[in-house]
């Protein structure tokens, strides 16, 4: 079964084609239009200016998908879309994309959710593994025991319980900011560029992880909530006082330490978190997706996490973290072979508030 996958979630236009038999899924190709350039000068994703972008770029990325993947719309069994949760006006885009071509083919359209094309994004192959029983390869079999999934990204901190294929729990979320939102406004507070994530990571690494007392909100309490708000206003008031003690000169010395301070905190909160999750739920794999993670060091601690419990820990390839359409084409297969389910093309629509 070839699928023609569609995502405009936030402020990435993308379109895939994927090819699904049995219990193994591909990705033939995967176009991601990035719109780091338009909204750069503003700090942040403006939502119509994505929207406005995704207009412009969806049919040319439908195009170059179907081209690299050596197939025609002939050749395509289904669409499938992700149409929330994420910003209602890009979502808008893409799931009325979606509808025209299925109104036009007569193809069956595919509703996804997008918590789900994360989740699913191990496997596409490339899966980045610790632990004993780390594999480098996942069927859809993988799910058929209990999992837990990390979603971690600019929109999104949650800890999902996958009983199965189409049986999640929500244990944990943020209560106010998603860690990637808190690395991105650290960033903009040190100066540096949009999106603040990999600018953090790369200055981290020549900086001392110690070498400032970033609070943990949250660590150490008993649920599974996140909170990035209390972190993100002390690093302000610390910034604000070391710019007053050093001068801007002398604090441009001082950001590298800031950055990894910063980013260890947010790290060693995920990891606690997820850990204590883990255990509490009887579980010992674990899944960690969303752009938050192609963080290297995120990456690092939770290999050592992975042995000191005993988990399995489970990263996409870094193609596939941020968003991209073959997670949303993968998710889209398996809604189709295992409930059958299609959704009618003419009541569809964006739900930027989508839950499980």
């Amino acid at each position: 079964m070839r699928i023609l996958a569609i995502e405009t979630s936030c402020d990435e236009t993308s379109a895939a084609v994927c090819e699904g038999d049995g219990d193994s899924v591909r990705i033939l190709s995967n176009v991601v239009g990035s719109q780091v350039a338009t909204h750069e000068r503003y700090g942040g994703v403006v939502p119509e200016l994505a929207a406005r972008r995704h207009a412009e770029m969806i049919i040319p990325a439908i195009k170059e998908a179907l081209a690299r993947a050596q197939e025609g719309y002939a050749r395509v069994d289904a669409i499938a879309v992700t149409y929330g949760p994420g910003l209602m006006v890009s979502l808008t885009v893409g799931v009325e994309t979606a509808k025209a071509f299925s109104y036009a083919s007569g193809l069956p359209i595919i509703g996804v959710n997008h918590i789900e094309g994360h989740i699913y994004s191990v496997l596409a192959g490339g899966v980045v593994s610790y632990g004993k029983n780390a594999e480098s390869e996942l069927t859809a079999r993988f799910f058929s025991a209990p999992a837990l999934a990390l979603i971690v990204s600019g929109g999104h901190t949650e800890l999902v319980k996958i009983e199965r294929y189409g049986s999640y729990e929500y244990i944990g979320r943020t209560r106010d900011d998603a860690a990637g939102e808190a690395f991105d406004k650290v960033a903009k507070m040190l100066g540096l560029q949009y999106p603040g994530g990999p600018a953090i990571s790369k200055l981290a690494v020549n900086g001392r992880r110690d070498a400032y007392d970033i609070p943990r909100p949250m660590m150490d309490s008993d649920d599974f909530q996140f909170s990035f708000a209390g972190l993100k206003t002390h690093v302000l008031y610390s910034v604000e006082k070391l710019k007053k003690e050093y001068g801007e000169d002398g604090f441009r010395a001082l950001i590298p330490d800031i950055a990894a301070s910063s980013e260890e905190a947010i790290c060693e909160v995920l990891i606690a978190k997820t850990a204590r999750a883990a255990l509490a739920n009887g579980i010992s794999s674990i899944i960690v997706t969303g752009g938050v993670s192609a963080n290297s060091r995120l990456r690092e601690l939770f290999r050592e996490a992975a042995f000191a419990y005993d988990f399995t820990v489970y990263f996409p390839q870094l193609s596939l973290t941020g968003d991209n359409a073959g997670m949303i084409g993968i998710a889209g297969y398996l809604k189709a072979r295992y409930t059958g389910k299609y959704d009618d093309a003419f009541t569809l629509r964006a739900n930027p508030d989508l839950r499980f």
